[in-house]
């Protein structure tokens, strides 16, 4: 009766001590958020023919349809909208002016905000500036890069998004406007040192847990990143930005994984000339140029573009030990002892912990690799983005092998240059 006794009672604190544990890793599980960047969205003539109705009116629904389900899954998706929504008559290259329907498609394809500081967002001057800015401000999409005023910017400026408990400070800047000047009151972020280091102090003051650089930068057609883009990225991350992300050159540039500021890459890897440089892996990501995600270019490397995904991780607060947690078996006067959570600093004369901004730490991160199928190849009517991988929805040898050719000339570059960000393949039955 004694024995039988003993056992039920080691047993009932065997079973609470697993209960609690079990509540424990429920109350300290990681708060996850999801990032999805892409990079130039551009509105050519002939996409502009191949979407119009009838009527008159715009229809690029088809063109995002295979992508809506990826796009929309991440809990915020960025792109580079390249192009002004000046109102009619629109236009392609080189004054780029595309119609609302356009602004409404991605918006249906899952896309929460959009950078308007390019080099073209002055294409129909400071009125088409203007309009595209109350545009998206009337369809509540968060927008940054260009501003109706002084007074604007400093309201809005850095742009700071809330999203699951996440705190995110972006910053957008473009090496330039095409020439074009923005007539006051209007406002265009432009790489300027001084100002970007204010706007980053400026960031930081608002305890964000991660501040992103989106930079408009680099040269034309070059599939790898020239030294003041380099130079620009490690004074970035030195001043307190956790992220840099890319875009401008409408091609592919690498992806570096970083883990400090030191802007020296600590793993080994193939430099331009082909001697191996080091290489390392980390908390930061640069992402030099993310390509075209749409447009109607078919130069080699110009006809797709990259998705990066970005997991942003917030450890829970270390909660105290449940009742019952210690082991009954435990010898007596065992002790625990408390691991400071990896975002928490000591002072030497304290044991308290101190929280460290940014707060989340940089999860999982990898790219895909997105084609464009224009319908002079595909025999559709209009664009259609495809993945990598998987069967095209239409016959056409020739429409395979420019997406092989595509999809194996990145996958080269990148296996090559960028640093511990892999290759996340796309479901073969990727869709609607």
């Amino acid at each position: 009766m004694y024995h039988t006794t003993e056992m039920m009672v080691r047993l009932l604190l065997t079973l609470c001590m697993l209960i609690g544990s079990v509540n424990l890793l429920a109350q300290q599980q990681a708060e996850r958020l999801t990032l999805l960047f892409v990079g130039d969205l551009m509105q050519h003539r002939a996409q502009l023919d191949a979407a119009r109705r009838p009527d008159g009116s715009y229809d690029y629904a088809s063109c995002f349809e295979l992508l809506k389900p990826l796009i929309s899954e991440a809990d915020l998706a960025v792109g580079n909208l390249e192009v002004p929504l000046g109102g009619a008559p629109y236009g392609g290259y080189p004054a780029f002016c595309a119609p609302d329907d356009y602004l409404h498609a991605l918006l249906d394809s899952g896309f929460d905000l959009l950078l308007t500081a390019n080099n073209h967002c002055l294409d129909r001057q400071g009125r088409g500036l203007a309009r595209t800015l109350r545009l998206l401000d009337s369809l509540q999409v968060a927008h940054t890069g260009t501003f109706l005023s002084p007074a604007d910017r400093r309201e809005r400026y850095p742009l700071l998004v809330e999203k699951k408990g996440f705190r995110l400070v972006f910053l957008n800047y473009t090496y330039g406007t095409n020439g074009l000047t923005a007539t006051p009151p209007y406002m265009v972020n432009l790489i300027d040192k001084p100002q970007m280091q204010a706007d980053i102090a400026r960031a930081r003051a608002m305890r964000p847990d991660a501040i992103i650089a989106c930079m408009h930068w680099g040269e034309e057609y070059h599939s790898l990143p020239n030294r003041q883009q380099r130079e620009l990225a490690d004074w970035l991350l030195s001043q307190g930005v956790t992220h840099v992300i890319g875009s401008h050159p409408h091609v592919i540039q690498p992806v570096e994984r970083r883990a400090s500021t030191s802007g020296q890459p600590t793993e080994r890897r193939a430099s331009t000339s082909g001697q191996p440089l080091e290489r390392r892996s980390g908390g930061h990501i640069v992402a030099y140029s993310l390509g075209n995600f749409i447009s109607n270019m078919s130069a080699p490397h110009t006809d797709g573009g990259l998705i990066l995904h970005l997991e942003l991780v917030k450890p829970a607060p270390p909660q105290p030990a449940p009742p019952f947690a210690a082991s009954p078996f435990a010898a007596p006067n065992a002790s625990t002892h408390a691991i400071p959570s990896p975002q928490c600093s000591t002072r030497a004369d304290s044991t308290r912990f101190t929280p460290l901004h940014p707060y989340c730490t940089l999860g999982r991160c990898s790219y895909e690799l997105v084609w464009t199928a224009r319908p002079t190849v595909s025999g559709l009517r209009n664009y259609l983005l495809c993945p990598a991988e998987g069967p095209l929805p239409f016959r056409s040898a020739r429409a395979e092998a420019l997406r092989r050719i595509f999809v194996n000339n990145e996958r080269n570059l990148l296996n090559q240059y960028n640093i511990d960000v892999k290759e996340r393949l796309a479901p073969a039955t990727v869709g609607p």
